[in-house]
Formats: structure tokens, sequence, C-alpha cells
């Protein structure tokens, strides 16, 4: 346990302090901020040094081991069908958990001035991570190649981008992109690892991996079809 929290803090002291020196640098070269904004500038590192440490510990402590679990648990119950649903409702709560989701969400709904509803967003983004999730042990247990729905699944967002409007097709890219986040990624990975881990004749490593690319399609194919609804 000290030596994880003896890692925890190196990993992360090593992450923030080399964006903290150059911003140092630059205020006595170059930029010169007022010195109120370059004191909240210092204390928001620290703030988010302790966070960072916090939440990776939490991660490592409780998120993890959580995953590998539960992912380990449900394919002996026997039933692809409760791997699956299981899957789903798990991809879903962490997606909206997800605290970049959250912040991608609050700035389109600002910058829409509200035409584009944050908590419809956030629903899209989950539902499609969700179902995605649910995808990715659905290719476990089947052994469908990786690269046939990824394939797919481009090729379909690709064709979604020519008749979505305009203005949902970064977004949706986004959306896509903050799924990947400090929490989603790590229970997703977990769970596919504990899924893989107990299924007889599959590759743990090939089947543990690849559910990130996999699940980040979902949320941009739900957004896209969010921009075919609202238009």
């Amino acid at each position: 346990m000290l030596g994880d929290i003896k890692d925890t803090v190196f990993e992360i002291v090593q992450a923030v302090l080399p964006v903290t020196i150059v911003v140092i640098i630059l205020q006595f070269s170059l930029i010169s901020m007022p010195m109120d904004v370059f004191l909240h500038f210092l204390a928001g590192t620290v703030m988010v040094t302790i966070g960072l440490i916090l939440f990776m510990l939490g991660i490592k402590i409780g998120l993890l081991p959580l995953g590998e679990t539960v992912g380990a648990e449900i394919p002996k119950w026997g039933s692809a069908v409760i791997v699956i649903a299981i899957a789903f409702i798990l991809g879903f709560a962490v997606t909206v958990a997800e605290p970049d989701v959250r912040i991608l969400a609050d700035q389109v709904e600002f910058v829409s001035q509200g035409d584009i509803s944050k908590s419809i967003l956030i629903f899209m983004v989950a539902l499609g991570v969700g179902i995605f999730v649910g995808l990715a042990m659905l290719r476990i247990i089947l052994g469908i190649p990786l690269a046939y729905l990824l394939g797919a699944g481009y090729v379909f967002v690709l064709l979604l981008s020519f008749i979505v409007p305009s203005n949902f097709v970064p977004i949706a890219f986004d959306a896509g992109g903050v799924t990947t986040g400090p929490l989603t990624v790590p229970f997703i990975l977990a769970l596919g690892i504990g899924v893989a881990s107990v299924l007889g004749g599959k590759s743990t490593l090939g089947d543990s991996f690849g559910l990130i690319g996999l699940a980040s399609i979902g949320p941009v194919i739900a957004v896209m079809l969010l921009g075919v609804i609202l238009q």
C-alpha cells in the first residue's frame, strides 16, 4: 500500500511539474500575467496534484479490482445475454460519471445557447458507450475479429457524416474522444480483462484490449443520430 502511494505521488508530480515549470518560466520572461492570476494558477496546480494523487489511488484500490472482479464473475452465470446486459449497464453508468463527458456537455450547451441540452448529450454519449461495450463483450464471446467491427463502425460513421447537420460532426468526434477519460478507460479495460480471463480458448491479451477503441465509436454514432433527430 505504501509503495503504491509513493509510486502514485511520484508519477503525478512527474506529470504536473514540467508544465508548472514552463508556465513559471514564461511568467517571468514573456507573459507577465497579473500576479493574482499567477497565484491562482499555483494554487490550482497544488489542488490538481493532490486531486490526481487521490484519484489515481482510488482507481488502483477500488475501480480496477472491481472491474476485473465483475468481469470475471458474470461469464460464470452461463448466459451471453446477461454478460452483454451488465456490460451495457456498467458502460452507461461509468460514462455518465465521466468528468470529461460532463465538461464537453457543459461547453456544448453554453456555445449552442441551450439548443443542445447538456442532459440529452450526456445520455446519448453514455448510450453509445453502453451499446458498444456490450458489443465488445459479444466480440469476446464469439471471437469476432476486432478489425471487422472497427471497420464496419467507422464506415457507418463516415456515411452518417454526410447526412447529419455539419455542426454535429465535430461534436460527435469530440464525444468519442472524451469517453477515453480517466474514469471510463480503466474500468472498461478491467472489465474486459476479467471477462476474457475466464473464457476458455480465448486469448486474454488479444481480447482484453481494443475495447476502448471500439467503445469510442458508440458516442460518435449516437451524437450524429441525435443531430439527425434534432435537425
